[in-house]
């Protein structure tokens, strides 16, 4: 995983938005638009960069792009944490 990717994807505050929109099951470009006052473009950009990220998944279905969250690299960023934390049982 590229950790630096994920970061830089997460670090944005629209970004983090659409991936808790997302969290809730696939959405069309259309429909997360909706949510913000932004215009097409800019959130193309923001999910251009969480497609980067791999943290989205996109799939075309005739004139419609869906995105939908890849929870795969949200594990793996999970994992990664808690063992940087460490544990009760790691030795100090």
């Amino acid at each position: 995983m590229a950790f630096a990717e994920t970061f830089k994807a997460l670090s944005d505050p629209v970004r983090r938005e659409i991936l808790q929109l997302l969290k809730n099951g696939k959405m069309s470009a259309g429909e997360i638009v909706g949510h913000f006052d932004m215009t097409g473009a800019t959130i193309s950009y923001h999910l251009k960069i969480l497609k980067k990220a791999d943290l989205v998944w996109e799939t075309k279905v005739k004139n419609f792009v869906y995105y939908e969250l890849n929870t795969t690299v949200v594990d793996e960023l999970l994992l990664w944490l808690s063992d940087l934390k460490g544990g009760k049982n790691d030795e100090s």
